[in-house]
């Protein structure tokens, strides 16, 4: 059994302490990154038995707003990935984030990994910029935190696919944090924490970007945020003025927004299949 954290970052207590100023007051909304967080060879053990998401069960989503593959459930976690998981839902890690964030509310972990877990992006693929899902969609619960662990070792800069924080208006990028290996990035989300990988990977053939992701959640949110959360809703893509690709996710998102006010929800949903294969 490896030990899980690096010896940096053992006291949890004191790092989150150390960090909440710069996280809380991080622009363009709070945010903050570690490098070599966990043990070196703990998370090891989780990239080397990263699987191969292109077969077996998965969530694949192909479409102009994303292109990528993830994880359902923890049925395909490793021994040691499942360890991981454990780990970040665990007590301890709870109250780091806690301390850290200075959310008040009791944050909540998400057993059922609803759009967590491995993440992998291939060649060519992408995420564009997006606010997140606002409601747990079998506990209704209020998604509040996000959590990233980046898997890539030796990772080039020619090969982009950096994680970009942009601001409200969507005029600026402010933040781009580069997917190294056992660096881990932490942000809050709201309707408008927009963020994403936007432009296609240009990794070589035999690499993807891989991640472990872990999201968080309160029983209710901040008076300043609940009207922007009032209606559950789905992810919220938004795009880059002046980008070619994300002119064309701004048609498909439209389009898509159309079909779904004029069609019932399960014919809508057999069309959704399409684009999302379970």
């Amino acid at each position: 059994m490896y030990q899980i954290l690096s010896q940096s970052f053992q006291s949890l207590a004191d790092t989150a302490i150390k960090y909440k100023a710069a996280y809380q007051g991080a622009k363009p909304f709070p945010n903050i990154y570690f490098d070599q967080f966990f043990n070196d060879d703990f998370l090891s053990a989780v990239a080397n038995e990263f699987p191969d998401l292109s077969s077996g069960e998965k969530a694949a989503y192909n479409s102009p707003t994303e292109l990528k593959m993830a994880s359902k459930g923890e049925g395909r976690f490793s021994p040691s990935a499942l360890q991981l998981a454990h780990f970040l839902n665990s007590e301890p890690f709870l109250k780091f984030l806690q301390e850290l964030t200075g959310i008040e509310e009791t944050l909540l972990p998400d057993p059922y990994y609803e759009g967590g877990g491995y993440h992998q992006i291939k060649p060519g693929g992408f995420l564009k910029i997006h606010a997140d899902f606002n409601k747990h969609k079998l506990t209704q619960l209020d998604r509040r935190i996000n959590v990233l662990v980046y898997l890539n070792k030796d990772w080039a800069p020619a090969y982009g696919g950096d994680f970009e924080l942009w601001d409200e208006d969507m005029k600026n990028c402010k933040v781009k944090i580069a997917p190294l290996f056992n660096r881990v990035a932490v942000f809050s989300t709201t309707s408008k924490s927009y963020h994403g990988h936007p432009d296609p990977l240009q990794c070589p053939a035999d690499r993807s970007r891989r991640s472990f992701a872990l999201y968080y959640y309160t029983n209710g949110r901040p008076a300043a945020e609940v009207k922007a959360f009032e209606e559950a809703h789905g992810t919220l893509f938004k795009a880059r003025e002046g980008v070619a690709g994300d002119n064309k996710m701004k048609k498909f998102t439209r389009t898509a927004a159309f079909i779904k006010n004029i069609t019932p929800p399960f014919v809508f949903n057999l069309i959704r299949k399409i684009f999302i294969k379970d």
